[in-house]
Order: C-alpha cells, then structure tokens, then sequence
C-alpha cells in the first residue's frame, strides 16, 4: 500500500485530509509540526510527502531543506499545501525541490489529482532501464509524455560500430549522450607514452558519456567498441531539456554520476595500494559483475591488453598473471575467451 507522510499543525487540517487519503486507499501518517514531521519521514521512507508551509517548531521549507541533505530522503516526492496568501512564497519552495503544491482551502478531487499525478510520474522515472532496451526506450517514452519531449526518442536511429572502433575521443566535444542498445562499451583514458587505462565498462542499456556534457567540457576519455555494438544518441538540447524540466530526471543522472565518481575513486586506490595479482583478480570481477550472463561460470571474449588496461599493468605481466591463474585452475583460457572458475578464491585475493 503506498504510505503518504502529512504533516500539518492544524488540527482539523490534518485529520480532514488524512481521512480523504485513507478513504482513497492510502495510507497515512501524520505529524503536527515539522520536526516531528522529519523524524517519520526518515523512520518510514514514505512514497509521498504533503506538507503545510506555515507551522511551528519547523517550517515547510525547514522541513524540505532537511530531507533534501539526506540521500534516503530527498528522492521523495514533496507536495506543499498553502494557503492563498502564502502563494508569493511558494516560488521558494519550488527552487528548493518541491515537486507540487495544492493551495487551500482545496476539495478532495483537487488534493487526490495532484497525489496521483505526483506518484505516477515518480513511479514512471523510478522505471529501472537497465533491464533491457526495450525498457530503457519505455521509459524514455514515459519521460516524453511526462516533459512533453516530442523529439526524444522519434526514429530511435542506431548507430553502428565494430569491435574497437573508436566512439568517440578525449578532447573532442560531446553532442549528446549514449545509449548502449547490443555490445559492450569502454571508456578509457591515454597517457603520454599512449598507454590505455579503462575507467568504465558499458553493456546493454547502460547510458555514458553524460559527465562532461553536464559539466560542459570536452571529452575527459575516450570511448570505444569491446564488441560489435548498437548505440542510440540522445541529443544534447532533448537531453538538457529532460534534465531541467523535470528534478526526478536529474536526481537518477545526479545518482548515476557520484555513483560513476565513487567507483572510479575506488579503482584509484587500488591501482595505488594492490599487487598486480589483486588487480587482475579485481579485474576478472568487475567484468563478471558488469557483464554476467547468469552462467555458472562467467565467460567473455576480450584481449590480454584490454585486461592489462583495466588492471592498469603491461600486457606482458597481465599475460604471465592470467597464466598463473590457470594453472592454479581460478579460470580458463581457450582463444580469447576467459572462463572464470573460481570466482570465491579471486574474491579472496582481492580482498
């Protein structure tokens, strides 16, 4: 049952609105002011906030500018109830993240519209696209009706490329964002002496690239092709336009990008601090992690050097350590093809 928090200090208010909810199936919890208001809130992760602005103790915008610093809370969606005096105001509230607002004194039809719609377009963009293509189009779909973005997915036009071809280049300026539609993708970085290092591995229904565009930079690395892949381009104007027109839309890319920062932080201190083993180890498991295919043990075409690029060593010494690893029966090797046979004893060697 979807749970809905209202918090409001009058007390007639409260219980006249919490009834319209209940009776509509909803279910309800309610607090009086706004500190209490913040406590269930972070106790029960509601799917929906109303909150009044004008209260006691703490405020509607005090209450929304605290669940916004929390990650567990701030992806709420949060409608404001105002009376008609406050509604100069509520530009405040709308600059801070609320996604609505109902003016009172309202009538049950106007409060349940505005409580649908809220839940429904979270609903739509909380849609997980990786699961497939199909889903990811779905979902960009929904976010066309949601933003009126009539250009965002008309014609779908793929874009081709063979196994190590080159996406796109450090340097070079983004138009747009990429959707990987079949294959897997890289994205890498090149030192002086040329030498590759792999930031980022891609598959199917993973979006990249989004990085500099937001940040409005050339290309901070490459991109290329591990496989034969399909890739579809959001423009760059539809892809600002999505993410300005609608804060759930930038709240999953804001997500995705610190999720991005997080791990790559991660592989530095590894390179930094791990034997080569460990970071070979550590490199078969990232890529069974990004690219299982649900088998027993995971297998995958790649190159020795893509290898020795991720574990950030030479393809020589990548070559001699995936030896070892086979004759101490942790994988197999047949052609370019690398089967992972025990990935517990990896798991161990990393750790």
């Amino acid at each position: 049952m979807t749970k809905i928090l209202l918090i409001e200090d009058n007390n007639d208010m409260r219980e006249n609105t919490a009834e319209i909810l209940e009776l509509a199936g909803y279910q309800v919890s309610t607090a009086k002011n706004g500190k209490i208001g913040v406590e269930l809130a972070q106790k029960e992760l509601p799917d929906l906030i109303i909150c009044d602005i004008m209260m006691p103790v703490l405020d509607g915008y005090g209450v929304l500018h605290m669940l916004s610093k929390n990650n567990e809370t701030a992806s709420i969606p949060f409608i404001f109830l105002t009376a008609k005096t406050e509604r100069n105001d509520l530009r405040k509230g709308m600059e801070m993240g609320a996604d609505d607002y109902v003016t009172k004194p309202f009538d049950d039809v106007e409060l349940l519209k505005a409580v649908e719609s809220r839940l429904k377009k979270t609903e739509i963009l909380k849609a997980e696209y990786s699961k497939g293509v199909q889903g990811v189009y779905d979902f960009l779909d929904e976010i066309k009706s949601v933003s009126d973005l009539k250009k965002i997915t008309d014609g779908k036009k793929i874009y081709s490329y063979k196994k190590k071809d080159i996406i796109y280049s450090e340097g070079s300026f983004p138009n747009g964002i990429y959707l990987v539609v079949k294959g897997k993708v890289k994205t890498f970085k090149t030192n002086e002496e040329g030498k590759e290092y792999i930031t980022s591995l891609y598959k199917e229904g993973d979006f990249f690239s989004y990085a500099d565009l937001l940040e409005g930079s050339v290309y901070s690395e490459s991109a290329a092709a591990l496989e034969d892949v399909d890739l579809n381009i959001i423009p760059k104007e539809d892809f600002f336009s999505l993410i300005f027109k609608n804060s759930e839309v930038a709240k999953r890319f804001i997500k995705l990008l610190a999720n991005d920062l997080i791990e790559k932080e991660k592989q530095l201190l590894k390179l930094a601090y791990n034997s080569v083993r460990k970071r070979v180890a550590e490199s078969l498991l990232q890529l069974q992690k990004r690219y299982n295919n649900s088998s027993e043990n995971f297998q995958m075409a790649i190159s020795r050097e893509d290898v020795a690029n991720m574990a950030g060593t030479s393809t020589e010494t990548a070559i001699r350590t995936l030896s070892d690893f086979k004759e101490e029966k942790l994988i197999d090797i047949k052609g370019s093809t690398i089967t992972l046979l025990d990935a517990s004893k990896l798991e161990k060697m990393k750790n």
